[in-house]
């Protein structure tokens, strides 16, 4: 066994920060109803260390508690890390083992009016010194931005036979990208072209294990760059015998 736990100021001595706010004004009351709340749930030396008024009946707090809690690290599953090309090495793959460029469409479906994430994947200046899709040789890349409905995606991928639908999802208030992403999977396999489509999911609070259980063929969460969704596409659409 490879028990685990949280570091703190020691090795496994199961320190953790936790931050919250409760629906209460901003007092000594209140923090200390604050601390006896980290003990509720399952802490113990619960401390907090800050507390500030969020609004006139909300305070944000920032506590320290200690769990005797462990993983057993050798028992984890996750997924597997990916070998990411780069930039020239995705336009190589696509011409020597596609044959033609890729076509990808992006958008943030349903109420969602943030575009910053797909934005930072499709558009040609990309993010952070990577280039977005839209600079890809071998790619043509469409960003339908925001608040587009799913049935205008399916459509739209449909006319113009999307190789890849790339979704963003920001808002996550009750779960609401859970129902719409859901939604989405659905028409595509109701239009009997989701084999032929790469489907992937990116947001703050998307990973792989999400993505998959909803029908996707990958999710990708924070820190994520235009090659690493390219090179997931093309590889996929590969081993798929899209072409």
């Amino acid at each position: 066994m490879n028990a685990i736990k949280a570091y703190g100021d020691t090795l496994n001595d199961g320190r953790v920060q936790l931050s919250f706010t409760l629906p209460v004004a901003d007092s000594p009351k209140a923090r200390e109803a604050a601390r006896l709340y980290v003990r509720k749930l399952g802490f113990s030396d619960g401390e907090v260390v800050y507390a500030a008024p969020l609004e006139e009946e909300f305070t944000f707090f920032v506590a320290y508690g200690k769990t005797d809690g462990f993983i057993d690290y050798d028992e984890v599953r996750g997924v597997e890390k990916i070998d990411f090309m780069s930039f020239d090495e995705i336009n190589e793959y696509i011409g020597d083992n596609i044959g033609r460029k890729i076509v990808v469409v992006g958008a943030c479906t349903g109420f969602d009016a943030h575009t910053v994430g797909i934005d930072a994947i499709m558009n040609m200046k990309g993010y952070n010194h990577h280039f977005g899709l839209e600079r890809y040789p071998m790619i043509e890349a469409y960003n339908l931005g925001a608040q587009v409905p799913n049935e205008t995606l399916l459509s739209f991928s449909k006319e113009i036979s999307a190789d890849a639908v790339l979704v963003s999802q920001i808002v996550t208030q009750k779960n609401v990208h859970i129902d719409n992403l859901t939604e989405l999977v659905e028409l595509f396999e109701a239009e009997h072209v989701r084999n032929s489509t790469v489907l992937c999911v990116g947001g703050p609070r998307i990973d792989n294990r999400l993505a998959l259980e909803l029908g996707f063929d990958c999710g990708f969460g924070r820190g994520t760059y235009a090659e690493h969704v390219a090179t997931f596409i093309v590889r996929k659409m590969v081993e798929r015998g899209i072409a």
